[in-house]
């Protein structure tokens, strides 16, 4: 029974990392979707982890032309490397939201600004007329939930990260590139993210989405 449990412990933290990998089956077939399904110049792109990846945000606004580019476990790195498909198609707007899988896996805020910079830079120069909004990574729960302990550990970086990325992008949001504090709307007074809008401490039930959009509607409209 003992090594029954071993082998099923071993099995779940082989999982738990494939699912953070780009190699794994869903990073690839996702990625391989998003490369042949096209971006237009009326489109709004949401573009993060599985976060993003969980909401769906076409029916969420009723508005076909947005789409959902969000990868689960996507990091800022791995984003970079999949943006062809998107910037080639001038998409009238970007809701970025990314960070929270760099941080967890030990990668330095700093160095996640830095990678969403290079983002910034490449659509500019690629397609200066889409608008950028750059999102608020979200809070975490490790107060009252357990599944994602590396991730619960970044509470500081993730606001260490959002205070950089405001800092870039300024407060006025009729800037090509804006910054949109959605962790502010999720948050509870503890700074965790609120346990009445997760099942897991990370990712979000419906109820938070809802807040997500509402907090962010008049910028996708």
């Amino acid at each position: 029974m003992r090594r029954i449990l071993l082998l099923l412990a071993a099995l779940t933290l082989f999982s738990s990392a494939v699912a953070q990998s780009k190699t794994s089956e869903y990073h690839v077939q996702k990625t391989s979707l998003y490369d042949v399904l096209p971006v237009s110049s009326k489109d709004i792109v949401f573009l993060g982890n599985s976060i993003t990846d969980g909401g769906e945000w076409a029916e969420l606004f009723n508005n076909r032309h947005v789409k959902n580019r969000g990868i689960s476990g996507d990091r800022s790195g791995w984003l970079l490397e999949r943006l062809d498909a998107i910037i080639a198609g001038h998409p009238k707007k970007v809701f970025l939201m990314i960070g929270t899988n760099d941080l967890a896996a030990g990668i330095p805020p700093r160095e996640v600004y830095d990678n969403v910079m290079k983002l910034v830079e490449r659509f500019q120069k690629e397609s200066p007329w889409t608008k950028l909004y750059i999102q608020s990574v979200l809070p975490v729960n490790g107060r009252s939930f357990s599944k994602f302990k590396a991730h619960y550990k970044m509470k500081d970086q993730i606001v260490e990260l959002n205070t950089l990325l405001r800092g870039f992008c300024g407060g006025n949001v009729e800037d090509r590139v804006a910054y949109l504090d959605v962790y502010a709307e999720l948050v509870d007074s503890n700074g965790d993210l609120n346990a009445a809008y997760t099942n897991d401490g990370l990712h979000l039930l419906g109820e938070g989405y809802v807040i997500w959009r509402d907090a962010i509607k008049n910028y996708v409209k």
